[in-house]
């Protein structure tokens, strides 16, 4: 049994291509449930006549509204209840065009509600009845007293348009809804109570007014000093009930220097990725209709410049950076290379050999942090004999092993980070452990020196 209760579902439906210019056509589609329901009494009248009269009263408004056309379709109305339920009862009854007021106004006149409520199936047909655009805002209307009958699914109508190009994001007004109803409709959009005929005509003028009137953002990137002079950064503003990506840009400074505006519907609610490095997130973002909306992020970057001195071989050339204190790798960047990072401090472990980690590296706001890598010195082991063997980093009384020699190799020339070495030497053909050869030797900046081990 249908739910004896009115709402109103307005669903606006803007193309992916959120930027789009203020003077963009925009296309209004009205859906209008004439099922048997709305003879049933309200208020001043039934709840066909009520709704009849509010869409007079709104159609009015927009007579002269340049850069607008209307369309109207109708459910419920060819087919009667009394002859089973017939799902395929939807029509677009007055297609898009200019100056169509009058013609759906005299439509609705002669509308008498008789059938069923088949939602999801209208709302699909509906994704047909806005003829191709490139640069238009499309709006759906839906006027309705219950929920879907002919077990449809409006959630996955929803997805499917989104799929297609279009988003789905109704506004869903009531009267005398349980909670029970209002979940029914939660997958869907959002929900909006009024209790009286008054309270509706309000609502409508404000979503007509939402829906007409482009909503605008500003994204802020602010420095440590809450200023927004962040810019040229990659940001995303995702769907937050869908978990889609909605807009891909980067970030940009207008002509005055400010950030750049841009277009977003103010009925969803957004996830934010800004992607500086490390990034940042701010969720549950919502705007205010109509406004111009300004969203704030703390995104203060500083700059860290890995200055490369002499020939350090192109394996060893990358740095691995992370978060201070933190395992997880934040970056590659490649010495010789200067990258913006998050005010704060990170560790570096540079792939020398052996390894060199330099740990709180600070960042500073605006500044750039200079880490100077020396070049290592080339050293060639002489050991005339194939054998087994190692090099080992000596600091202080501790020894650290570096690298393992070439089993298979007479002779063999390793670069190494200045400092202090120990090589060990046993040859294949050895049987004794006490014929192992030991060589200390240092290695400077840039020198090139010979350990004979023969």
């Amino acid at each position: 049994m249908k739910s004896r209760i009115l709402l109103f579902v307005f669903i606006l439906f803007t193309q992916l291509v959120i930027g789009q210019s203020q003077s963009a056509m925009t296309r209004v589609l009205f859906i209008y449930d004439a099922s048997n329901s709305m003879n049933k009494e309200w208020e001043s009248g039934t709840r066909h006549s009520v709704a009849h009269n509010l869409i007079n009263s709104a159609l009015d408004s927009l007579k002269d509204k340049p850069n607008l056309q209307l369309a109207l379709r109708v459910y419920g109305h060819q087919s009667s209840y009394r002859q089973g339920q017939d799902c395929d009862d939807t029509k677009l009854e007055v297609p898009f065009g200019n100056k169509r007021v009058k013609a759906i106004q005299k439509k609705l006149k002669e509308i008498t509600p008789k059938g069923t409520t088949p939602i999801a199936r209208t709302l699909e047909k509906a994704g047909d009845d806005f003829p191709d655009c490139e640069d238009c805002r499309n709006i759906i209307i839906l006027i309705t007293d219950g929920i879907e009958e002919c077990d449809g699914d409006p959630c996955a109508v929803s997805r499917m348009l989104q799929k297609r190009g279009i988003t789905l994001k109704p506004f869903i007004i009531g009267i005398g809804m349980d909670e029970n109803f209002k979940k029914t409709f939660k997958c869907v959009g959002n929900f909006f109570d009024a209790s009286n005929e008054k309270t509706f005509d309000n609502v409508l003028n404000i979503v007509i007014s939402q829906a007409l009137n482009s909503t605008t953002a500003q994204l802020n990137l602010l420095d440590v000093y809450g200023n927004p002079t962040e810019t040229n950064v990659p940001y995303t503003f995702f769907d937050r009930f869908m978990n889609e990506d909605i807009v891909n840009y980067v970030h940009t400074m207008n002509a005055v220097g400010n950030p750049d505006t841009i277009y977003l519907d103010p009925s969803s609610t957004y996830d934010l990725t800004v992607f500086t490095t490390p990034a940042v997130m701010k969720d549950s973002i919502t705007l205010t209709p109509g406004k111009h909306n300004i969203i704030g992020v703390q995104a203060g970057q500083g700059t860290l410049e890995l200055k490369k001195s002499g020939s350090i071989s192109s394996k060893q050339a990358v740095a691995i950076v992370r978060q201070g204190g933190k395992m997880k790798t934040l970056n590659a960047q490649k010495l010789g290379t200067d990258e913006k990072y998050l005010v704060g401090t990170y560790d570096l472990e540079i792939l020398t050999l052996p390894r060199t980690y330099i740990n709180d590296v600070e960042i500073k706001q605006s500044h750039t942090t200079t880490i100077e890598i020396p070049p290592p010195g080339l050293v060639t082991i002489m050991k005339n004999l194939t054998g087994y063997g190692g090099i080992y980093k000596l600091e202080g009384n501790e020894a650290t092993w570096v690298t393992n020699l070439n089993p298979a190799a007479t002779n063999e020339s390793v670069k190494l980070q200045p400092g202090r070495y120990r090589v060990v030497f046993r040859s294949k053909s050895s049987n004794n452990s006490k014929y192992t050869r030991v060589e200390e030797f240092s290695i400077s900046p840039g020198e090139s020196r010979v350990v004979n081990l023969k």
